[in-house]
């Protein structure tokens, strides 16, 4: 049950489902939260005014005597704010807890949601974009939350399955997939939640200048000419002038739309920048945009396999700062759910999940006798307690083998 209550009138145990005032302003790095007498006043020190309260999930006590009297009918109403999910929509968001933590099943069902509800809010934004209507940040971030909160359930879920894009849809789920690998990364790298969230908005709205680049030559099936690379070459200038005249303010995300080409060599663009002019949100951007890039189908290109693209990107020497090219494959795992891989005894499987205690014996789905050349009964086997009896020992190209659509071997 949703109720919409004046933040005056917020005490301990009301679990907060979604923030009405100004997001750009307030403390917290998510819109929903259970609620202790530090939050409230936080909250209450904060430009929100009221927020969205959900009864269903507070863990309130008794009223005290002096709560207000106008607080009561709110918090013991049937009614829900006009906005508020219908019930349908809230056991869509349900998921599945196992052991305390979420299974990898049910978040990539959820993470195909997610996927396709951020296509279709990022698409508007290029479309407003594109009307003269400039970039509203505020409408995303609902969108944001539920990036994050993918991740925090199970990292690798959302990323996995935003790779997976055609060409058409490429420049919008590629936004969604940025910003869930800099969540990613961020966690990874322990940063505070207030960097996190700057690492994720960033990541969301990184390519938003292409929105101002001619449709013709950004889906263009072949080779850019000269010209045409030198006009591509503009979109991060737009896209920080875009984000600016729409009211971001968080220098760290400015810095991300301008700067996620730059080198640390100093060999990118738009500004030559390198080493330590590169702020580190910037740098994680730079990495965490070309991987999703060089893994996914372009208009000009199919993707690589996502390990061989890792191997790919730790030999370019320059293009990113080391520290965090390790740190990124720590947290994507050395061979990333999708990969194809042979094993010791000359199958190929493709990896469905990652192991926390070891990144190189993830469990993997096995389909293929490379030595007979076929298909196999499919077989899930997790590599790190299967010993010497069976281990990867090599990455493989599904083009090699004519294998196509691989991602129905490892979605649910």
């Amino acid at each position: 049950m949703l109720q919409t209550v004046d933040v005056a009138d917020l005490r301990p145990g009301m679990y907060v489902h979604k923030l009405l005032g100004p997001w750009m302003q307030h403390p917290f790095w998510r819109t929903s939260f259970l609620l202790d007498a530090e939050r409230v006043a936080e909250l209450q020190d904060s430009g929100v005014e009221q927020v969205v309260v959900d009864l269903s999930r507070s863990e309130l006590e008794a009223a005290p005597a002096d709560t207000p009297d106008a607080v009561l009918p709110a918090l013991a109403g049937d009614e829900a704010p006009p906005d508020s999910a219908s019930e349908t929509d809230t056991d869509r968001r349900r998921v599945i807890v196992v052991d305390g933590t979420v299974s990898l099943a049910s978040e990539l069902s959820r993470a195909r949601r997610i996927c396709d509800e951020g296509r279709d809010a990022v698409e508007a934004m290029f479309r407003e974009v594109r009307l003269g209507r400039g970039v509203d940040a505020a409408h995303v971030m609902p969108l944001l939350d539920e990036i994050t909160g993918s991740i925090d359930r199970h990292p690798t879920a959302l990323v996995s399955v935003a790779r997976l894009k055609d060409a058409d849809s490429y420049t919008y789920l590629h936004c969604v997939a940025v910003s869930a690998l800099m969540t990613m990364l961020a966690r990874q790298l322990k940063l505070p939640d207030d960097q996190v969230r700057e690492a994720a908005l960033g990541g969301l709205l990184h390519d938003m200048g292409k929105a101002m680049l001619p449709i013709e030559v950004l889906n263009k099936p072949g080779k850019l000419t000269d010209e045409e690379f030198a006009i591509v070459r503009q979109h991060p200038v737009h896209g920080e002038r875009l984000l600016r005249d729409g009211g971001v303010t968080q220098e760290a995300v400015l810095h991300i739309a301008r700067h996620h080409h730059e080198k640390v060599n100093g060999a990118g663009y738009p500004q030559r920048l390198s080493g330590a002019e590169l702020p580190l949100l910037t740098r994680m951007s730079a990495i965490c945009d070309v991987y999703d890039a060089i893994t996914s189908n372009r208009p000009y290109k199919a993707g690589w396999d996502p390990a061989e693209s890792l191997r790919r990107m730790a030999s370019w020497q320059g293009h990113f700062d080391e520290t965090l090219m390790k740190s990124f494959v720590r947290s994507v795992g050395i061979y990333p759910i999708g990969a194809l891989v042979r094993l010791s005894s000359d199958r190929l499987a493709v990896v469905v999940e990652q192991n926390p205690a070891t990144l190189l014996a993830p469990r993997v789905r096995v389909f293929y006798s490379a030595k007979q050349r076929k298909h196999v009964l499919m077989t899930d086997l997790d590599l790190a307690t299967a010993g010497d009896r069976e281990r990867i020992v090599g990455v493989e190209s599904p083009e090699k083998w004519g294998f196509r659509d691989l991602e129905k071997v490892w979605l649910p």
